[in-house]
Parts: C-alpha cells; sequence; structure tokens
C-alpha cells in the first residue's frame, strides 16, 4: 500500500516524518509511506498532487494541517476531518449578497467531482478509524478577516473551518479516484490576527500525534 502524506509546507508533517521513516525500512516492504509539501493555495497543491498522483499512483492521500475555525465551542489545538469542502470566495458580491459560481450558473451543482455544489469526501466512514469529529469546510484565497465576510461565510455555506487547500485534495482526488482523507489541527478563531492567541506549536503536535495514530492503525488492518 502506498501512501502519500501531503501539506502545503513541511512543518505540518516533519515531525511525523521522523517517526515514520523508521517503520519502513525493509526493502520488501508492500506498507510505503512518503511526505509531500503541496505548496500554499489552491492553485499549487491541486498542480502539484495532480503530477504526484500520475507519477506515484498511491493507494491513498491524506492531507494535514493546521486551520482557523468559525465555531468558538471548539478548544484550540483539537484535531478533526473534513467531510465536505466548498468553495469559499469564488463567484462575486453584488448589493452585499455573495453569489458563488452555482449562483452565476458557471457551475452546475451536481457536475463531476461536484455533489449538490459541495465536495464530500466518500472514503471516511472507511478511513476516519479514529473516529474524528467530522466537520465541513470551506476553502479560500484570502483568509477571512473582515467580521462582515464571516457573517456572510457562515450564514452560506455554515462552514466550521477554513483552509486554503482543502477543496484542492477533495477536487483532485474525487476526480482521479483516490482515496482521501484531510485531517486539521485547529490553531486559531478565524477573525482573530494577534498570533499570540493561536496555538500554533500544540496544533502541531496534536496534529502530528494524530498522524502517527493514523499510520498505525492503517498498517495493522491493510
Amino acid at each position: 500500500m502506498k501512501i502519500v502524506i501531503t501539506a502545503a509546507t513541511k512543518a505540518e508533517w516533519l515531525p511525523a516524518s521522523l517517526h515514520i521513516k523508521p517503520m519502513f525500512t525493509k526493502a520488501d516492504s508492500e506498507f510505503k509511506v512518503i511526505f509531500h509539501e503541496s505548496g500554499v493555495g489552491m492553485l499549487a497543491t491541486a498542480v502539484s498532487l495532480t503530477r504526484l498522483i500520475m507519477a506515484y499512483q498511491p493507494d491513498l492521500v491524506i492531507q494535514v494541517g493546521i486551520a482557523g475555525t468559525f465555531d468558538q465551542k471548539i478548544k484550540l489545538g483539537k484535531v478533526i476531518c473534513v467531510d465536505e469542502e466548498m468553495l469559499g470566495d469564488m463567484g462575486v458580491e453584488e448589493n452585499n449578497i455573495w453569489k458563488d459560481i452555482f449562483d452565476l450558473n458557471l457551475e452546475q451543482k451536481n457536475n463531476s467531482p461536484f455533489k449538490k455544489s459541495k465536495l464530500p469526501n466518500p472514503f471516511l466512514k472507511k478511513l476516519n478509524t479514529l473516529k474524528l469529529p467530522q466537520v465541513n469546510a470551506i476553502t479560500v484565497n484570502e483568509i477571512s478577516t473582515n467580521k462582515n465576510r464571516i457573517q456572510q461565510l457562515i450564514k452560506k455555506y455554515e462552514p466550521v473551518i477554513e483552509s486554503m487547500e482543502g477543496a484542492a485534495l477533495h477536487y483532485v482526488c474525487r476526480e482521479m479516484n483516490v482515496s482521501f482523507i484531510q485531517i486539521r489541527s485547529i490553531s486559531n478563531y478565524i477573525g482573530d490576527r494577534n498570533k499570540k492567541n493561536w496555538k500554533l506549536k500544540e496544533s502541531i503536535n496534536n496534529l502530528n500525534k494524530t498522524t502517527l495514530k493514523l499510520i498505525d492503525k492503517l498498517f495493522k488492518i491493510m
């Protein structure tokens, strides 16, 4: 089984990589794990993931990373997995109303790989072996900071978290029929740009511990 662990930056998977490599040292091992830095944002992630999948043909892609949450009740540092992804800023704002590409009829809600204008993960039932909380997410090119815009997004999409790469993972893997799971650790509340209030170190630590647990469980059952 070939597994890819990918993130926008190396820092998000580096701790886990130091532990996983010694686990699979036999040349004839049928369980192989490689690490991939996709780059930041949807464009870089979509291109680099497509290239990697075509060249390496993995059985599973695990995207890991930190994320901000819209839900003030979620404790910072908590690790979740994403069920449905949505495009959060592809469209136009008219008269203070946000219209996305589906509202504008630039894309049909059920055109592949979309399902009801979303990008759900059909593999979660099988892959969420750790029973992580499953949430809905939006992917944006611009991190949300404006209070009015944040409320606009919450009203339209009801997301729990936002990232800059998640939708690219869901889009590419659904199109190429590759199993995938997206795991995120909550580093901050959306709108708060004071990094002193963020839990970056704790979030990355929890994220990597969870990644190791998931790989260990997959190794035993696959």
